[in-house]
């Protein structure tokens, strides 16, 4: 394609999405997300660069069209790379610039960043994408179907996928088969498989488990897939399937996000007799959370944190039992309750890394370890094998000259490892890993929870005249501006018993957000509020200051 003709065809597509450049657009971890009414200049413009990524890295990439948990008029886009990682952080500022450049410069940009990054235009360009259940995604999958089909770009159109499947169907497509079959069904038969061989290492025998699990779809796509597993897991699980879209609008008052923000059951979900097991995904299942009613009628929740321990000690016990040598370790936000690291540092025996916001920051830090589990307290995450240790675990589960515990432990390891989602958190992946691990312990819910007790935590949100005032390091754990902030912060933390706080400004929105936790509830509230109260004075606060509510 020449000069003229690039920037004609350009400038063509161009003028079916025109950008009026009314909105500032920005690509960072969760992609470019805002209200679907203004996304389809966007979705053009994307479809452009991912033709370009394809180009430059010789490979298939994926785009996914969601907003995750966010409410039904939002939508979302974001570009999976070729193993199934998220974007990289260079390419970020380039999805930023295309997106907000006017349309009269659109193919002179696209020109630059050819020439710049001197990417080969004669190459083949090949795209994966996929869509939730939002009404506005069809129209946003044409855009960037016409952004593609702009410079010439071939592409598969999956329909409706969870983020979680597409990002299996590029790693799948790019390494040949190797990682599974870059199929929906291929999806599901490489997890249920796994699952039943995982189940069979274990001997549960008399205990707690107990297979029957009730589930808040969030009347979102993880609704549609979980029923679609459920068709291959041969009745090894009870699976009752709540909020699947048939009623209600999508995270409504339901989905992971609902209960771990408000700490109670989501909407939708018929009363659970004590003891029983809920989990609920968020709206394209890359999240999960788990939570019960005790005998008491007390609420349980087990987010991420919860999860993590669960993986990363089971993870440990096998490690251990095979007698490889594999360094291993827990990666964790400052979100993440203190209780959590002191458990997986203490009791499990497990180095715990702490990192930025994110789970691509997360995804990053994992890769250091042979071994490495991530999640965030909101339940996104998954575990990482280094290519070093899938090898030693793939021959010591075929060496029969080790003693029998240890190479029954290398192959429960070698299936275990086949049942999680590398690419990327997958919320029916961890469903079933999590299942694994319960029946392996022979442990209910109430069991589970009792690894350890939270701390009690608050969560609160200032506004402010301009994010950008507040700057953090440390992972986000200590604020370098503005002055004084930080050492206030330090005297209110030291007024309470096991305390802790930071605060950290929004990726998206003028606001900055405020944790806080204690040894108590009204001590974390109180916290939390005091905090809130400095933030609002020294980085311009919009509004009225946080006050405590007296029934808080």
């Amino acid at each position: 394609m020449n000069h003229s003709s690039l920037c004609g065809s350009v400038a063509i597509g161009a003028s079916k999405h025109p950008n009026n450049g009314k909105n500032v657009f920005s690509y960072g971890t969760a992609g470019f997300r805002c209200r679907a009414d203004i996304l389809d200049p966007v979705l053009y413009r994307l479809g452009l660069l991912v033709v370009l990524r394809s180009k430059a890295v010789k490979a298939t990439v994926g785009v996914m069209i969601t907003a995750s948990h966010n409410p039904e008029e939002d939508n979302g886009v974001k570009v999976v790379e070729p193993m199934g990682e998220m974007l990289v952080a260079e390419w970020e500022k380039y999805a930023t610039s295309i997106a907000n450049v006017p349309d009269e410069d659109l193919g002179r940009y696209i020109e630059s960043l050819i020439s710049d990054l001197e990417i080969d235009i004669t190459l083949p360009a090949n795209v994966f994408l996929a869509r939730d259940t939002r009404p506005s995604s069809v129209a946003l999958a044409q855009a960037l179907m016409d952004g593609i089909q702009t410079l010439k770009g071939d592409y598969i159109d999956y329909g409706l996928l969870s983020t979680p499947q597409l990002h299996y169907m590029v790693r799948c497509h790019n390494t040949k088969g190797d990682y599974g079959k870059a199929t929906e069904q291929g999806y599901y038969s490489k997890l249920s498989s796994a699952f039943t061989q995982v189940r069979q290492q274990c001997n549960s025998g008399q205990s707690c488990y107990a297979r029957e699990i009730s589930v808040d779809g969030a009347n979102g796509v993880g609704a549609l897939k979980m029923q679609q597993l459920c068709q291959h897991l041969n009745n090894q699980l009870k699976i009752s399937i709540h909020n699947d879209g048939t009623h209600g609008k999508l995270n409504d008052r339901c989905g992971a996000d609902f209960v771990k923000v408000e700490q109670q059951p989501p909407y939708g979900m018929p009363t659970k007799e004590a003891g029983g097991k809920c989990i609920s995904l968020d709206g394209d299942a890359d999240r999960i959370v788990y939570y019960f009613i005790d005998n008491d009628g007390v609420f349980h929740l087990l987010d991420g944190d919860k999860i993590a321990t669960l993986i990363a000690g089971y993870i440990q016990e096998l490690v251990t039992a095979s007698g490889l040598q594999l360094n291993m370790g827990l990666v964790q936000t400052a979100y993440a309750n203190g209780s959590s690291t002191a458990y997986a540092s203490n009791v499990l025996k497990v180095p715990v890394a702490c990192a930025c916001t994110g789970v691509k920051h997360l995804h990053r830090k994992a890769l250091e370890f042979d071994v490495g589990v991530y999640f965030e307290a909101n339940g996104h995450g998954t575990a990482l094998f280094s290519t070093e240790a899938a090898d030693k675990i793939s021959k010591a589960s075929q060496d029969e000259s080790l003693p029998e515990d240890k190479r029954h432990a290398a192959v429960t390891l070698k299936d275990l490892r086949d049942l999680i989602n590398e690419t990327v958190g997958d919320a029916i992946s961890d469903m079933l890993v999590v299942e694994c691990i319960l029946y392996a312990k022979g442990w209910g819910m109430s069991d589970w929870n009792a690894a350890y007790k939270d701390l009690p935590n608050r969560q609160l949100k200032v506004k402010v005249k301009d994010r950008r005032a507040i700057q953090t390091t440390d992972s986000e754990r200590c604020a370098t501006s503005p002055s004084g902030l930080q050492d206030a912060i330090n005297n209110l933390v030291g007024n309470y018993q096991k305390a802790r706080s930071f605060v950290r400004p929004s990726g998206t929105e003028d606001i900055v957000r405020v944790y806080a936790e204690a040894d108590t509830q009204n001590a974390a509230d109180s916290l939390a509020y005091e905090v809130a109260a400095k933030v609002h004075q020294l980085a311009d606060g919009i509004g009225d200051p946080p006050v405590k509510p007296s029934s808080t």
